[in-house]
């Protein structure tokens, strides 16, 4: 903010900026006393807890508050909403095709995708082990040094928040629109060659990869999600970048990024509160300290800490994996992950943790739990190399947790999932083991979350 008003003055506009020192509506009654403005205009508010105060406020200032459409998406609410509405099965997929047919995204003149296929996920899951033997040289993450007004702030917020996770000295991300333009060109110069392939894989103190670390400015409006997609497309027609990479990006964008936000104003108010699968654990204390045995857990965590950053798989297949398994209140789980992401928002974590790590809407957004043992993790990263615990091993003293909560997760919710055509593979799979091997995973995860297990 403290930069925009910079720019905008530079560009001859009178800007007031006020820093608050008690409630902003306060402040803005203060601000319309003394200017005495017909009506004040307000960018549609991404968060519902705005949106529904703005009559309250209004009724404060005295005035209207004129609400003006947000730039922010390319999908309007009420479009997605009428969509939802006439849809059988809410499915991203279904939602992602609309909307590149509407925008003339990837489409060819006769209307279909772009290289023959909607999506090209078969071509995006490289393994580590691959990475390894053939995977490219990993290109120098982007980083942006603070200048003097980032300083201050970083000043600030070590001296009024001084005992909360990280360091703000180490803050790391553009903060104006020429500093978020140049990340976008850096993305699209240097990693979004290679981006698909190895979108899915994991390694221990590379947070970046190839990953596009566009959300943060995304999120905040220094850059639209049309530019975005127009830049990647542009590299693709260019010869700079293939389809597989470029499709993989404008999905997360105008496929995952619209359908989360649409999801959100659906099924709000309340969705927040959802708990269908009914779990109740409080959180462990070491996912603000990153000081756990499970090296996964470990690696992620502190990159998080550092950075307030980990990519899209981190975020689900570790943490969120972990905290579906061993049935952590949603609730808590929510609240931390807008705690920990610097691209955190309600709209983006409400319909991601809820629906899509926890699965606690029972299934609206997600057709099944994204639950998995140790086996994806050991095939996608290096983290099971440094760990005290066995990936290949379900029990015993050094059988990682992942293997016995993932079954022990199963055998819990064997009723809700044993019709679900996409995992009712597990159940059958839980239900035909010996007596003896149940019993050993049921009290190894027992004695994991009761015991003080998973929390050191």
């Amino acid at each position: 903010m403290r930069h925009r008003a910079e720019a905008l003055r530079a560009e001859g506009w009178k800007v007031d900026y006020v820093e608050l020192t008690g409630r902003f509506s306060d402040a803005l009654v203060d601000y319309i006393r003394q200017y005495r403005p017909d009506s004040v205009l307000v960018q549609e508010p991404s968060q519902f807890a705005f949106r529904q105060a703005l009559p309250r406020l209004s009724r404060k200032l005295g005035v209207p508050v004129e609400i003006l459409p947000t730039n922010q998406f390319l999908v309007a609410e009420k479009d997605f909403k009428a969509w939802a509405g006439q849809s059988r099965h809410l499915l991203m997929e279904n939602h992602y095709r609309r909307v590149r047919k509407k925008l003339g995204i990837l489409i060819e003149p006769d209307g279909k995708p772009t290289g023959g296929a909607w999506n090209f996920d078969s071509s995006n899951r490289e393994t580590y082990a691959a990475f390894r033997k053939r995977g490219p040289k990993l290109p120098q993450p982007p980083r942006s040094d603070p200048d003097h007004v980032t300083r201050q702030v970083i000043a600030l917020v070590k001296r009024e928040f001084p005992d909360h996770p990280g360091d703000a000295a180490d803050f790391w991300l553009p903060v104006t629109r020429e500093e978020s333009l140049r990340w976008l060109h850096d993305f699209i110069a240097n990693r979004l060659n290679h981006f698909g392939p190895w979108e899915d894989m994991m390694v221990a103190d590379e947070p970046v990869l190839f990953h596009s670390v566009l959300t943060p400015m995304l999120n905040i409006g220094l850059l639209s999600p049309r530019e975005c997609v127009e830049a990647a497309v542009s590299a693709y027609k260019a010869g700079g970048a293939p389809l597989t990479s470029v499709e993989g990006f404008v999905r997360q964008i105008i496929g995952w990024r619209e359908f989360i936000n649409g999801v959100y104003w659906l099924r709000m108010p309340g969705y927040e509160e959802l708990n269908e699968l009914q779990a109740v654990r409080p959180l462990p204390s070491w996912v603000y300290t990153g000081e756990t045995e499970l090296n996964c857990l470990r690696h992620v965590l502190r990159q998080v800490i550092a950075t307030g950053y980990n990519h899209h798989i981190q975020r689900l297949m570790v943490l969120g994996n972990f905290f579906l398994l061993g049935g952590f209140a949603p609730d808590a789980v929510l609240r931390w992950y807008t705690e920990m992401y610097v691209d955190a928002h309600d709209w983006v974590m409400a319909a991601n943790v809820i629906g899509m790590v926890l699965h606690a809407d029972g299934g609206f957004m997600a057709t099944k739990p994204y639950a998995a043992g140790a086996g994806y993790i050991h095939k996608m990263s290096n983290y099971c190399g440094g760990c005290r615990y066995r990936p290949d091993q379900r029990t015993g003293p050094d059988a990682c947790p992942f293997n016995f909560l993932y079954w022990n997760f199963y055998a819990t919710h064997r009723e809700r999932f044993a019709t679900n055509p996409r995992v009712g593979m597990m159940i059958k799979t839980w239900d035909e083991k010996p007596s003896a091997e149940k019993a050993a995973i049921l009290q190894q995860a027992k004695d994991f979350l009761e015991s003080g297990s998973s929390d050191h």
